[in-house]
């Protein structure tokens, strides 16, 4: 409004002098009494003038705190938007699948010899028949040598089993292992999970993978004269450059096995259970709750407001230039017509 009045005032000079003489005229021609032109008509202009100032110096400051709101909104997104920056938060998500891929099992059993290893469904693991004797080997097993990775001296004999896959039907892979003669108190056969036995068997240079397996996964033990019950979770993180690792969780837990053979032996039997937890690929990442975009977004609105409001500013000032300007003016003709 306060514009338009400007380019009415601009587009029309000529009507304003033509009223400004006719009101010259008519305060020439007409007779107003002494108290009259003193008291009723300029003080109801400067009541009005007065009001209207008023109202817009509050608008004004109403308007100046409302930019200065706007800038503290802008510096406090900025603080935040570092903040999230420097601390990004861990983000867990589950993938379920119905088979996984069949991760490599890599035995160490030194003096140890594999007696069975079979594939069983449902949990449901039949007797034995004879414990201690050689039994079917129906898994993929693959026999490897390599050198220690940390001392790059010693050599190291490993068995790789492939595990099981079928997670709906609960697939297990159960292996037997016997020592015949130990020099120690406690007999332990060490274990490591790798994630793919396929890139295993497709690697040209078997012994390197081994090696790399070991320097990255961590190695566990099961114990002789025990059925131990391994069930291992799959864990992949995304780092920050893009790779991927995995890494695996299992739960254990240990059942005494009774030797029902008649005749005392001084031998070792192992016993060891591989099995999935559950059907849940676990997925662990680093993300930045901070957006750009939304961040950006917010800012040209606030840097809107700001070039409205110091707009509006603008414009309440001339307005109260030109109303201050009318008021002297109006003083002056007033002065002159009673002079």
């Amino acid at each position: 409004q306060l514009s338009e009045d400007v380019e009415r005032a601009s587009e029309n000079p000529t009507d304003e002098r033509e009223g400004e003489m006719e009101v010259h005229e008519d305060s020439s021609s007409v007779i107003l009494p002494d108290g009259e032109l003193g008291t009723t008509a300029p003080s109801l202009r400067f009541s009005k003038t007065c009001l209207k100032n008023v109202f817009s110096v509050i608008l004004l400051f109403i308007y100046l705190l409302l930019m200065a709101v706007a800038v503290f909104l802008v510096y406090q997104t900025i603080s935040d938007f570092r903040e999230k920056l420097k601390h990004p938060v861990m983000s867990v998500t589950y993938k379920e699948v119905s088979l996984y891929d069949a991760p490599g099992i890599a035995f160490y059993p030194g003096r140890a010899r594999l007696l069975s290893c079979k594939h069983h469904y449902y949990d449901h693991i039949p007797p034995l028949i004879n414990p201690g004797q050689p039994g079917h080997i129906e898994c993929t097993t693959q026999r490897i040598n390599y050198t220690d990775p940390f001392t790059n001296q010693t050599m190291k004999y490993a068995l790789v089993v492939q595990g099981p896959r079928d997670v709906k039907k609960r697939e297990l892979v159960f292996l037997q292992f016997h020592l015949n003669e130990t020099d120690q108190d406690f007999s332990a056969i060490d274990y490591l999970l790798f994630s793919s036995f396929q890139e295993f068997v497709n690697s040209p240079e078997k012994a390197k993978f081994m090696k790399d397996c070991e320097s990255s996964y961590s190695s566990w033990k099961f114990s002789g004269g025990f059925r131990t019950w391994v069930k291992m979770s799959l864990v992949k993180t995304k780092e920050e450059d893009g790779s991927e690792t995995v890494e695996f969780k299992q739960e254990t837990s240990v059942v005494n096995y009774i030797d029902q053979r008649t005749e005392p032996r001084s031998d070792q039997l192992f016993f060891v259970v591989f099995e999935w937890k559950d059907p849940f690929i676990q997925t662990v990442q680093d993300i930045i709750t901070a957006n750009p975009w939304n961040m950006i977004a917010l800012l040209c609105g606030i840097f809107l407001a700001l070039f409205k409001a110091a707009d509006f500013a603008k414009l309440s000032v001339k307005w109260m230039i030109k109303i201050r300007r009318r008021h002297l003016k109006r003083s002056r003709q007033v002065t002159n017509h009673i002079s």
